[in-house]
């Protein structure tokens, strides 16, 4: 598994290949899900398929593939209801954990980190069974997720220096472009080491 300086270096260089149009897709994604998420409605039906759609760019674009704005709507309300319900139930069992204690649900949270991105990486993988395989392929990684998130603290500093301007032109799409490398590698890391199948991601 690449470590995780590798996975930012092809995270920074496939980003800055695509820069504008990666920009292009993190303002629209950020737009609507903020615009979305002030009502109830619109954070239950709308967010959830832009989740799964932006994630599905942010894929692309860390393989080194060409990234196509649209296809964050036509993957995300493609299989519309399986998507609403694989992150409705996510965010509702890291609810719950978090009600424990914070603990247990930043755990869970990190448990659940591939979630989405299966959602986005496969055709006909249930909403429960993306929970399912998320836990099983971060099983021994959950360290690993964690790290990466804290290794972009000092870009969220100088994001918060500029009032948030270089989060829209460089620090978010870097940011979800990295991450979409992890959810890449750690899933590569799980079928090599037949934590997962081919067949359960088919």
């Amino acid at each position: 598994m690449k470590l995780r300086s590798e996975i930012k270096q092809q995270a920074k260089k496939n980003f800055a290949a695509q820069y504008w149009i990666s920009v292009g897709a993190f303002v629209l994604y950020m737009l609507i899900v903020s615009f979305a998420s002030e009502m109830l409605v619109g954070a239950i039906f709308l967010v959830p398929p832009m989740i799964v759609g932006y994630y599905s760019f942010t894929l692309k674009v860390y393989r080194g593939e060409q990234g196509d704005i649209g296809d964050m709507f036509s993957v995300g309300f493609s299989n519309y209801w399986r998507n609403v319900g694989g992150i409705l139930w996510m965010q509702l069992f890291t609810f719950l954990w978090t009600l424990l204690f914070i603990v247990p649900g930043l755990i869970k949270a990190l448990a659940y980190f591939m979630t989405p991105y299966l959602l986005a990486d496969t055709k006909d993988v249930r909403p429960t069974q993306a929970l399912k395989l998320s836990m099983r392929m971060t099983k021994g990684h959950k360290g690993k997720i964690f790290v990466t998130y804290l290794s972009f603290i000092g870009w969220a500093i100088l994001t918060a220096l500029t009032f948030g301007i270089l989060a829209i032109f460089y620090t978010g799409p870097y940011f979800e472009t990295s991450l979409a490398g992890l959810y890449s590698e750690l899933k590569q890391n799980a079928l090599d080491n037949g934590v997962v199948t081919e067949q359960e991601l088919a």
